[in-house]
């Protein structure tokens, strides 16, 4: 088995990889200082069509599948995590338009969203229905040709700057779930906002909880089939940007680490020079791979139509784990400026934290990877 990216693979991880190098890393520290909103970073991947990777060339995107989505994310997750979810969140929300919206739908949105003129942010979570999204409040009730949809969401990434947002409300009775929710795209200005966080990482790009209050939805803007938005968003596997977000977050920290041990001296060598730091950079570059491996892995199986539900929870809990350790690694070996915010690792790590909670903690992920290998085994 030959573990090689084809050429239009490399072609793409190398024009991210060269973007976010010079046009991203070198302005992290004070985006994430200042908690600035990399409007210009996401205008000029938009002109690329970077934000339209996965979408059809029909529509204005790329046409490229889940591997390429991956390749990307890390890349932009190495350099800056927030502008890495913005953009995975965003076409999350374009794929599901794309793979359940009418032609009507697909025409008026994608295009711009490809372009990142129209962008997207996702409504699903509540403030009780954060593991359990079937315990969602909002309510979507049919009113002639229009909808009209109660309640709230909250850790709507990119809110502040999105132009509808997707949003899942209970449409049907309980006895009826998971087939009793809908997908609505509702303009952003029809929302309330109640809270904007403060939070430890991801700074550059909020995620406020915000609320509907008798917002009337045409009946053109449910996205997908009555009752089904939940169970075929399920089918949607561009999640897969949070296991690389958390691949792009782990080597950046050993790149990192590399780079400031085979510098840094003391007791008259490099500290890079010492067995144990040699060891901990040796196991931090085992993570690394370990994670690109299962999370390729996981796209590869989706792009071609497999169950990834093992292979998915698998690259989430190995991927964001290896980020948090890898940060934590990192500032030990920077020693004390790895404390400070004149180098990124203290960022690396406030950043990888969120994604062992976002996309599902990894305890309820740990749940779902062994009940597929007692199913898998025991039949």
């Amino acid at each position: 088995m030959r573990f090689e990216l084809t050429t239009t693979q490399q072609s793409i991880r190398n024009e991210v990889r060269e973007f976010a190098e010079y046009e991203i890393e070198p302005r992290a520290i004070e985006l994430d200082r200042q908690e600035v909103y990399p409007t210009d970073i996401l205008d000029e991947l938009g002109e690329r069509r970077l934000t339209g990777l996965t979408l059809p060339e029909a529509y204005g995107g790329r046409g490229e599948g889940l591997v390429e989505l991956a390749l990307m994310i890390e890349e932009l997750s190495a350099a800056l995590m927030s502008v890495a979810s913005t953009v995975g969140l965003h076409l999350g929300v374009a794929t599901v338009v794309e793979r359940f919206g009418t032609e009507e739908q697909r025409d008026e949105f994608l295009p711009e969203m490809a372009a990142f003129d129209t962008v997207g942010a996702l409504g699903l979570s509540e403030a009780n229905a954060g593991s359990n999204k079937l315990e969602m409040e909002t309510t979507a009730e049919r009113d002639g040709n229009e909808w009209v949809l109660d309640g709230h969401k909250q850790w709507v990434t990119n809110f502040l700057d999105a132009d509808y947002v997707l949003t899942y409300a209970k449409s049907g009775p309980d006895r009826d779930e998971p087939h009793n929710i809908s997908a609505f795209l509702v303009p952003t200005e029809e929302f309330e906002v109640e809270e904007v966080w403060e939070t430890l990482g991801a700074r550059s790009v909020k995620s406020p909880r915000v609320s509907l209050d008798d917002v009337r939805v045409p009946e053109d803007r449910l996205v997908g089939d009555e009752g089904e938005g939940y169970v075929q968003r399920r089918a949607v596997h561009s999640g897969v940007n949070v296991p690389a977000r958390g691949v792009g977050i782990a080597r950046a920290a050993l790149e990192d680490t590399v780079a400031y041990t085979s510098a840094r001296e003391q007791y008259g060598q490099h500290i890079g020079d010492f067995q144990g730091v040699r060891w901990t950079v040796g196991e931090m570059a085992e993570r690394v791979d370990a994670a690109r491996l299962l999370t390729l892995r996981a796209a590869d199986r989706a792009e071609r139509g497999h169950d990834v539900v093992r292979e998915f929870s698998m690259a989430k809990i190995n991927a964001t784990q290896a980020a948090v350790d890898n940060a934590t690694d990192a500032i030990q070996l920077h020693g004390g400026m790895g404390y400070t915010t004149e180098h990124h690792v203290e960022r690396y790590l406030r950043d990888a934290k969120l994604l062992t909670i976002a996309g599902g903690p990894n305890e309820g992920h740990e749940n779902t990877l062994a009940d597929a290998v007692f199913e898998r085994h025991s039949t």
